[in-house]
């Protein structure tokens, strides 16, 4: 189980193409090892009621949110949460060169008996991609 929420201003669906954002974080999440395939959700949450510093600046938001089951080491949260920022502030780079930009990320480890999860998505991609993440430190 682990799941990517991206929070976002509104108005940064005129600056950033989102579906790209999503894939952005999505594959990044895959590629630290930790957060499984079968298990994995990426989502776009956008807010359209906020205020970012003084409010009369165009200023737009990311709030990334890691959602992970229990059972990873501290450091293998910590550089996997590392890796998928560093892919999310790339990939926001050029409008940061030029916008007002704040972006910011947390991990939450789920408790094992406050969460429910039940998938048969191992049933329809191969066994090897069935097994990304499993182990949880492989590649952070």
């Amino acid at each position: 189980m682990a799941h990517a929420i991206v929070e976002y201003s509104a108005n940064l669906e005129d600056k950033v193409d989102l579906d790209n954002l999503i894939s952005t974080v999505h594959e990044a999440c895959l590629n630290t090892g930790v957060f499984p395939l079968t298990g994995m959700r990426t989502r776009g949450a956008r807010r359209d009621y906020y205020k970012i510093a003084n409010g009369k600046i165009d200023a737009c938001f990311i709030h990334l949110q890691l959602k992970l089951g229990p059972g990873r080491e501290e450091e293998v949260k910590k550089k996997a949460m590392e890796k998928v920022f560093e892919a999310l502030r790339a990939f926001v780079q050029p409008l940061m060169d030029t916008s007002p930009l704040a972006l910011s990320i947390e991990v939450f480890e789920l408790p094992a008996v406050l969460r429910v999860n039940k998938h048969n998505l191992a049933d329809y991609v191969s066994p090897e991609e069935a097994n990304i993440g499993k182990k949880g430190a492989a590649n952070a």
